[in-house]
């Protein structure tokens, strides 16, 4: 098996899977959107589901499932009000009312762990329901 990244707090790996996909979304742009999920069997976050460069924002949200946690990354490329071209990346923890609680449980305490290995994410949404984590909330947070 490739090296994993141990989260210490939940005894959690995080695959290099992982870590590569997001390096090519954060620095060579092939990526628009990362899903990750736990595997509870194993014990390894792995890559769900990538979006490529052309997909967008609802397809990230139909991608996420409406009874289960997954995390997020999302690529979000704006124009600033100076005519500037900007990206920013927004982690997203998705955590459903109708996911089970120890699945909620699992994805909160594991959140941290996931994060410091995802270098560079700008924005940080919690997300419950898709109102929580529309595009409205993410060009506010984009400013």
């Amino acid at each position: 098996m490739a090296m994993a990244f141990k989260m210490a707090t939940t005894g959690m790996w995080v695959t290099d899977e992982c870590k590569k996909s997001f390096m090519e979304m954060k620095w060579k742009k092939v990526h628009r959107y990362i899903v990750f999920k736990i595997d509870e069997g194993s014990r390894l976050v792995t890559v769900d589901k990538v979006g490529g460069p052309a997909e967008n924002y609802d397809d990230l949200a139909a991608s996420l499932p409406k009874d289960d946690c997954r995390y997020a990354v999302f690529d979000f490329d704006f124009v600033t009000v100076d005519n500037c071209r900007k990206s920013k990346l927004f982690f997203i923890a998705w955590s459903p009312s109708e996911s089970r609680i120890r699945a909620k449980i699992l994805y909160a305490t594991s959140k941290a762990g996931l994060r410091r290995v995802l270098d560079g994410i700008s924005y940080e949404l919690q997300a419950t329901d898709p109102t929580e984590m529309g595009m409205d909330v993410i060009k506010d947070r984009a400013k």
